[in-house]
């Protein structure tokens, strides 16, 4: 019996520690209008309606989260562009960026202007 407790123990464990990451979302109809069935069983034998409402209600939240991660969406793309706006204007790389700005890099240097003594031929050539 005490293996068996041990064993069921280790496994609970497991099984926690293993688990991936998972997002809270607010329940919807199927969640909402069980809660709603057992609260309207208990308030008088109306099932039915606690049910239904439940479901209502439960969608009614889930729709308002959904609208709600849209918004959050939207924001972080309009930061993301505010951001890539503001760098081009000041030439520096946007924030999380690993790359160089190209007035920087040595590749988009102009080349270099030829000097007398670069541009005129060797003595040896004639």
């Amino acid at each position: 019996m005490r293996t068996a407790k041990l064993a069921i123990g280790a496994l609970a464990t497991a099984a926690l520690l293993g688990a991936p990451h998972v997002e809270a979302k607010p329940g919807g109809c199927l969640k909402y209008g069980a809660a709603g069935a057992v609260a309207g069983h208990y308030a008088g034998h109306h099932a039915f309606k606690g049910a239904l409402a439940g479901c209502l209600a439960g969608m009614a939240r889930r729709h308002e989260y959904k609208k709600q991660l849209e918004r959050e969406k939207e924001e972080a793309a309009k930061q993301k562009q505010i951001e890539e706006q503001n760098s081009a204007v000041t030439g520096a790389p946007p924030a999380g960026s690993t790359t160089t700005p190209a007035a920087t890099s040595p590749a988009a240097a102009p080349p270099a202007a030829s000097t007398p003594e670069t541009s005129a031929p060797a003595p040896d050539q004639k």
